[in-house]
Protein backbone atom coordinates (compact mmCIF):
# COMPACT_ATOMS: atom_id res chain seq x y z
CA UNK A 1 0.00 0.00 0.00
CA UNK A 2 2.70 2.62 0.80
CA UNK A 3 4.48 1.81 -2.47
CA UNK A 4 1.27 2.15 -4.48
CA UNK A 5 0.38 5.53 -3.05
CA UNK A 6 3.97 6.73 -3.26
CA UNK A 7 3.80 6.23 -7.01
CA UNK A 8 0.28 7.66 -7.29
CA UNK A 9 1.22 10.75 -5.28
CA UNK A 10 4.15 11.48 -7.59
CA UNK A 11 1.78 11.49 -10.54
CA UNK A 12 -0.90 13.50 -8.76
CA UNK A 13 1.55 16.08 -7.41
CA UNK A 14 2.88 16.64 -10.93
CA UNK A 15 -0.58 17.92 -11.87
CA UNK A 16 -2.36 21.11 -10.89
CA UNK A 17 -3.98 20.56 -7.49
CA UNK A 18 -7.56 20.88 -8.68
CA UNK A 19 -6.93 18.57 -11.64
CA UNK A 20 -5.37 16.03 -9.28
CA UNK A 21 -8.38 16.31 -6.97
CA UNK A 22 -10.88 15.47 -9.71
CA UNK A 23 -8.67 12.68 -11.05
CA UNK A 24 -8.45 11.15 -7.58
CA UNK A 25 -12.23 11.07 -7.19
CA UNK A 26 -12.77 9.60 -10.65
CA UNK A 27 -9.99 7.07 -10.17
CA UNK A 28 -11.28 5.95 -6.78
CA UNK A 29 -14.77 5.48 -8.17
CA UNK A 30 -13.49 3.57 -11.19
CA UNK A 31 -11.28 1.28 -9.11
CA UNK A 32 -14.12 0.66 -6.65
CA UNK A 33 -16.56 -0.29 -9.39
CA UNK A 34 -14.04 -2.78 -10.75
CA UNK A 35 -13.44 -4.21 -7.29
CA UNK A 36 -9.79 -3.11 -7.38
CA UNK A 37 -9.70 -0.38 -4.75
CA UNK A 38 -9.19 -2.65 -1.75
CA UNK A 39 -6.69 -4.69 -3.75
CA UNK A 40 -4.64 -1.54 -4.35
CA UNK A 41 -4.93 -0.02 -0.90
CA UNK A 42 -5.27 -3.07 1.33
CA UNK A 43 -8.17 -4.32 3.41
CA UNK A 44 -8.94 -1.97 6.31
CA UNK A 45 -8.26 -3.37 9.79
CA UNK A 46 -11.19 -4.48 11.89
CA UNK A 47 -12.55 -1.78 14.14
CA UNK A 48 -15.02 -1.24 16.94
CA UNK A 49 -18.27 0.70 16.42
CA UNK A 50 -18.98 3.77 18.54
CA UNK A 51 -22.27 5.46 19.44
CA UNK A 52 -22.28 9.20 18.73
CA UNK A 53 -25.25 11.56 18.29
CA UNK A 54 -27.55 8.56 18.66
CA UNK A 55 -25.95 6.97 15.58
CA UNK A 56 -23.77 3.87 15.34
CA UNK A 57 -20.51 4.75 13.59
CA UNK A 58 -18.55 1.68 12.36
CA UNK A 59 -15.34 3.30 13.65
CA UNK A 60 -13.99 6.66 14.83
CA UNK A 61 -12.49 7.95 11.57
CA UNK A 62 -14.30 9.94 8.89
CA UNK A 63 -13.63 11.88 5.73
CA UNK A 64 -13.90 15.62 6.32
CA UNK A 65 -16.08 17.82 4.13
CA UNK A 66 -14.36 19.31 1.11
CA UNK A 67 -13.01 16.17 -0.51
CA UNK A 68 -16.29 14.90 -1.97
CA UNK A 69 -18.17 18.13 -2.55
CA UNK A 70 -20.73 16.59 -4.90
CA UNK A 71 -21.42 13.29 -3.16
CA UNK A 72 -20.05 11.22 -6.03
CA UNK A 73 -17.68 8.81 -4.27
CA UNK A 74 -19.17 7.82 -0.91
CA UNK A 75 -18.93 4.03 -1.32
CA UNK A 76 -15.40 4.32 -2.71
CA UNK A 77 -14.26 6.25 0.35
CA UNK A 78 -16.10 3.75 2.52
CA UNK A 79 -14.07 0.96 0.94
CA UNK A 80 -10.90 2.72 2.12
CA UNK A 81 -12.09 2.25 5.71
CA UNK A 82 -13.93 5.46 6.59
CA UNK A 83 -16.68 4.91 9.14
CA UNK A 84 -18.36 8.12 8.04
CA UNK A 85 -18.14 10.35 5.01
CA UNK A 86 -19.14 14.01 5.21
CA UNK A 87 -20.00 15.41 1.78
CA UNK A 88 -20.15 19.06 0.77
CA UNK A 89 -20.12 21.89 1.53
CA UNK A 90 -23.39 22.15 -0.41
CA UNK A 91 -25.44 25.27 -1.06
CA UNK A 92 -29.13 25.35 -2.02
CA UNK A 93 -28.32 26.61 -5.52
CA UNK A 94 -25.44 25.51 -7.73
CA UNK A 95 -22.48 27.86 -7.81
CA UNK A 96 -19.07 27.77 -9.54
CA UNK A 97 -17.01 28.97 -6.59
CA UNK A 98 -14.13 31.39 -6.80
CA UNK A 99 -11.98 31.90 -9.92
CA UNK A 100 -9.08 29.53 -10.53
CA UNK A 101 -6.38 29.02 -9.42
CA UNK A 102 -7.88 28.51 -5.99
CA UNK A 103 -6.02 25.50 -4.58
CA UNK A 104 -2.33 25.52 -3.62
CA UNK A 105 0.06 22.93 -2.19
CA UNK A 106 2.67 23.97 0.37
CA UNK A 107 4.66 20.75 0.30
CA UNK A 108 7.41 21.83 2.68
CA UNK A 109 4.74 22.43 5.31
CA UNK A 110 2.51 19.47 4.42
CA UNK A 111 -0.25 21.98 3.93
CA UNK A 112 -2.84 23.24 1.47
CA UNK A 113 -4.41 26.64 0.94
CA UNK A 114 -7.82 26.65 -0.69
CA UNK A 115 -10.27 29.37 -1.60
CA UNK A 116 -12.69 27.13 -3.45
CA UNK A 117 -15.74 29.13 -2.39
CA UNK A 118 -18.31 26.35 -1.97
CA UNK A 119 -18.17 25.24 -5.61
CA UNK A 120 -20.88 22.60 -5.95
CA UNK A 121 -23.74 21.57 -8.28
CA UNK A 122 -26.48 22.48 -5.80
CA UNK A 123 -28.50 20.34 -3.42
CA UNK A 124 -30.79 18.70 -5.97
CA UNK A 125 -27.89 17.38 -8.06
CA UNK A 126 -25.88 16.31 -4.99
CA UNK A 127 -28.76 14.28 -3.60
CA UNK A 128 -29.12 12.51 -6.95
CA UNK A 129 -25.41 11.70 -6.88
CA UNK A 130 -25.60 10.51 -3.29
CA UNK A 131 -28.44 8.11 -3.99
CA UNK A 132 -26.15 6.26 -6.40
CA UNK A 133 -22.77 6.67 -4.73
CA UNK A 134 -23.73 5.44 -1.25
CA UNK A 135 -25.06 2.10 -2.51
CA UNK A 136 -23.14 -0.67 -0.78
CA UNK A 137 -21.83 1.65 1.94
CA UNK A 138 -23.03 0.77 5.44
CA UNK A 139 -21.35 3.69 7.24
CA UNK A 140 -22.66 7.11 8.23
CA UNK A 141 -23.18 9.94 5.74
CA UNK A 142 -23.07 13.54 6.88
CA UNK A 143 -24.21 16.41 4.67
CA UNK A 144 -22.38 19.70 5.18
CA UNK A 145 -24.43 22.83 4.44
CA UNK A 146 -23.43 26.37 3.54
CA UNK A 147 -25.07 29.49 2.18
CA UNK A 148 -24.83 30.74 -1.39
CA UNK A 149 -22.21 33.43 -1.88
CA UNK A 150 -24.76 36.00 -3.04
CA UNK A 151 -27.11 35.49 -0.08
CA UNK A 152 -26.58 38.33 2.41
CA UNK A 153 -25.89 37.36 6.00
CA UNK A 154 -29.22 38.73 7.16
CA UNK A 155 -30.87 36.11 4.95
CA UNK A 156 -28.37 33.32 5.57
CA UNK A 157 -30.81 31.43 7.76
CA UNK A 158 -33.09 30.99 4.73
CA UNK A 159 -30.33 29.17 2.85
CA UNK A 160 -29.50 26.92 5.78
CA UNK A 161 -33.16 26.07 6.33
CA UNK A 162 -33.62 25.35 2.63
CA UNK A 163 -30.61 23.05 2.53
CA UNK A 164 -31.71 21.41 5.77
CA UNK A 165 -35.16 20.62 4.43
CA UNK A 166 -33.79 19.20 1.19
CA UNK A 167 -31.05 17.12 2.82
CA UNK A 168 -33.10 15.80 5.72
CA UNK A 169 -34.32 12.51 4.26
CA UNK A 170 -30.89 11.51 2.88
CA UNK A 171 -28.64 12.60 5.76
CA UNK A 172 -27.59 10.61 8.80
CA UNK A 173 -26.44 13.91 10.30
CA UNK A 174 -26.24 17.47 9.00
CA UNK A 175 -23.24 19.74 9.56
CA UNK A 176 -23.65 23.51 9.46
CA UNK A 177 -20.58 25.28 8.08
CA UNK A 178 -20.24 28.71 9.68
CA UNK A 179 -16.47 28.78 9.54
CA UNK A 180 -15.15 28.69 5.98
CA UNK A 181 -13.02 31.77 5.24
CA UNK A 182 -13.82 31.54 1.53
CA UNK A 183 -17.35 32.97 1.50
CA UNK A 184 -17.38 36.66 2.35
CA UNK A 185 -18.86 37.36 5.77
CA UNK A 186 -19.63 33.71 6.56
CA UNK A 187 -17.52 33.61 9.71
CA UNK A 188 -19.52 36.51 11.13
CA UNK A 189 -22.31 33.96 11.62
CA UNK A 190 -20.22 32.47 14.45
CA UNK A 191 -21.20 35.36 16.72
CA UNK A 192 -22.82 33.75 19.75
CA UNK A 193 -26.27 35.34 19.35
CA UNK A 194 -26.35 34.67 15.60
CA UNK A 195 -25.34 31.04 16.12
CA UNK A 196 -27.99 30.64 18.79
CA UNK A 197 -30.70 31.96 16.47
CA UNK A 198 -29.62 29.66 13.66
CA UNK A 199 -29.52 26.55 15.85
CA UNK A 200 -32.93 27.33 17.30
CA UNK A 201 -34.44 27.81 13.84
CA UNK A 202 -32.95 24.54 12.61
CA UNK A 203 -34.21 22.66 15.64
CA UNK A 204 -37.71 24.05 15.14
CA UNK A 205 -37.55 23.02 11.49
CA UNK A 206 -36.39 19.55 12.57
CA UNK A 207 -39.48 19.07 14.73
CA UNK A 208 -41.70 19.68 11.71
CA UNK A 209 -39.62 17.48 9.43
CA UNK A 210 -39.52 14.62 11.92
CA UNK A 211 -43.30 14.52 11.92
CA UNK A 212 -43.34 13.97 8.16
CA UNK A 213 -40.38 11.53 8.09
CA UNK A 214 -41.65 8.74 10.35
CA UNK A 215 -40.18 10.38 13.43
CA UNK A 216 -36.62 10.46 12.04
CA UNK A 217 -34.46 12.86 14.07
CA UNK A 218 -31.40 14.02 12.13
CA UNK A 219 -28.58 15.24 14.42
CA UNK A 220 -27.16 18.73 13.84
CA UNK A 221 -23.45 19.54 14.15
CA UNK A 222 -21.87 23.00 13.98
CA UNK A 223 -18.40 23.39 12.41
CA UNK A 224 -16.29 26.18 13.91
CA UNK A 225 -13.03 27.94 13.01
CA UNK A 226 -9.64 27.50 14.70
CA UNK A 227 -9.10 31.27 14.83
CA UNK A 228 -11.55 32.04 17.63
CA UNK A 229 -10.39 33.64 20.86
CA UNK A 230 -10.61 31.70 24.12
CA UNK A 231 -13.56 33.88 25.17
CA UNK A 232 -15.34 33.31 21.86
CA UNK A 233 -14.93 29.55 22.25
CA UNK A 234 -16.34 29.75 25.77
CA UNK A 235 -19.27 31.89 24.59
CA UNK A 236 -20.10 29.46 21.78
CA UNK A 237 -19.82 26.51 24.16
CA UNK A 238 -22.42 28.17 26.36
CA UNK A 239 -24.72 28.52 23.34
CA UNK A 240 -24.15 24.86 22.44
CA UNK A 241 -24.94 23.79 26.00
CA UNK A 242 -28.09 25.88 26.20
CA UNK A 243 -29.41 24.75 22.81
CA UNK A 244 -28.34 21.12 23.34
CA UNK A 245 -26.61 20.94 19.97
CA UNK A 246 -25.92 17.36 18.90
CA UNK A 247 -22.20 17.80 18.11
CA UNK A 248 -19.45 20.32 17.38
CA UNK A 249 -16.89 19.88 14.59
CA UNK A 250 -13.52 21.47 15.44
CA UNK A 251 -11.98 22.83 13.36
CA UNK A 252 -12.15 24.28 9.87
CA UNK A 253 -9.17 25.83 8.04
CA UNK A 254 -7.24 28.80 9.40
CA UNK A 255 -6.50 32.27 8.04
CA UNK A 256 -3.36 32.49 10.20
CA UNK A 257 -0.18 32.38 8.09
CA UNK A 258 2.46 32.51 10.84
CA UNK A 259 3.41 28.85 10.42
CA UNK A 260 4.01 29.23 6.66
CA UNK A 261 5.49 32.73 6.59
CA UNK A 262 7.92 33.18 3.74
CA UNK A 263 6.44 30.47 1.53
CA UNK A 264 5.68 31.48 -2.04
CA UNK A 265 1.96 30.80 -1.49
CA UNK A 266 1.76 32.20 2.04
CA UNK A 267 -0.06 35.34 0.92
CA UNK A 268 -2.68 33.51 -1.14
CA UNK A 269 -6.17 34.20 0.17
CA UNK A 270 -8.07 31.24 1.55
CA UNK A 271 -8.05 28.68 4.31
CA UNK A 272 -4.86 26.91 5.36
CA UNK A 273 -5.10 23.24 6.29
CA UNK A 274 -2.69 20.46 7.19
CA UNK A 275 0.25 20.40 9.58
CA UNK A 276 0.08 24.12 10.48
CA UNK A 277 -3.31 23.64 12.17
CA UNK A 278 -2.52 20.40 14.04
CA UNK A 279 -1.81 21.94 17.42
CA UNK A 280 -4.37 24.74 17.25
CA UNK A 281 -7.26 22.46 16.35
CA UNK A 282 -6.31 20.16 19.23
CA UNK A 283 -6.24 23.14 21.59
CA UNK A 284 -9.70 24.26 20.45
CA UNK A 285 -10.99 20.73 21.09
CA UNK A 286 -9.46 20.82 24.57
CA UNK A 287 -11.08 24.17 25.37
CA UNK A 288 -14.43 23.04 24.02
CA UNK A 289 -14.32 19.87 26.10
CA UNK A 290 -13.66 21.92 29.21
CA UNK A 291 -16.67 24.14 28.49
CA UNK A 292 -19.17 21.74 26.96
CA UNK A 293 -21.47 19.43 28.86
CA UNK A 294 -20.37 15.80 28.74
CA UNK A 295 -23.23 14.75 26.45
CA UNK A 296 -22.14 16.97 23.52
CA UNK A 297 -19.57 15.12 21.39
CA UNK A 298 -16.75 16.77 19.47
CA UNK A 299 -15.61 15.68 16.02
CA UNK A 300 -11.90 16.54 15.80
CA UNK A 301 -10.39 17.59 12.49
CA UNK A 302 -7.29 19.53 11.50
CA UNK A 303 -3.75 18.43 10.76
CA UNK A 304 -4.06 14.70 11.42
CA UNK A 305 -1.10 13.01 9.74
CA UNK A 306 -0.60 9.99 12.00
CA UNK A 307 -2.33 7.73 14.48
CA UNK A 308 -0.61 9.75 17.21
CA UNK A 309 -2.19 12.97 15.90
CA UNK A 310 -5.59 11.28 15.95
CA UNK A 311 -5.01 9.98 19.47
CA UNK A 312 -4.07 13.47 20.62
CA UNK A 313 -7.42 14.74 19.34
CA UNK A 314 -9.23 11.94 21.17
CA UNK A 315 -7.25 12.59 24.34
CA UNK A 316 -8.14 16.29 24.11
CA UNK A 317 -11.83 15.40 24.12
CA UNK A 318 -12.90 14.37 20.62
CA UNK A 319 -15.06 11.30 20.13
CA UNK A 320 -14.62 11.03 16.36
CA UNK A 321 -11.90 12.34 14.04
CA UNK A 322 -11.89 13.37 10.39
CA UNK A 323 -9.05 13.69 7.88
CA UNK A 324 -8.56 15.43 4.53
CA UNK A 325 -5.17 17.06 3.94
CA UNK A 326 -3.38 14.24 5.76
CA UNK A 327 -4.99 11.78 3.34
CA UNK A 328 -3.60 13.74 0.38
CA UNK A 329 -0.05 13.67 1.75
CA UNK A 330 -0.04 10.28 3.49
CA UNK A 331 -2.47 8.19 1.46
CA UNK A 332 -4.83 5.40 2.57
CA UNK A 333 -2.27 3.94 4.98
CA UNK A 334 -3.16 6.82 7.31
CA UNK A 335 -6.73 5.51 7.59
CA UNK A 336 -5.47 2.04 8.47
CA UNK A 337 -3.03 3.37 11.05
CA UNK A 338 -5.80 5.29 12.81
CA UNK A 339 -8.16 2.31 12.67
CA UNK A 340 -5.60 0.28 14.62
CA UNK A 341 -6.18 2.64 17.57
CA UNK A 342 -9.41 0.77 18.21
Amino acid sequence: MPDFYKIARKVLFSLKPETAHHLTLSGANFAHRLGLLTLLTGKPPASQPVEVMGLTFPNRIGLAAGMDKSGRAVAAFGALGFGHVEIGTITPRAQPGNPQPRLFRLREHQAIINRMGFNNPGMTAVLANLEKSRQGYSGIVGINLGKNFDTPNENAIDDYLSGFRQAYAAADYIAINLSSPNTKGLRDLQAADTTRGLITALQEQRKKLAASHQGKIVPIAIKIAPDLSDQHIADLAQVFNQTHIDAVIATNTTIDRQAVAGHAHADEAGGLSGRPVTDRSTEVIRQLRQNLTADIPIIGVGGIFSAEDAQNKLDAGATLVQIYTGLIYQGPSLIHDILKLN
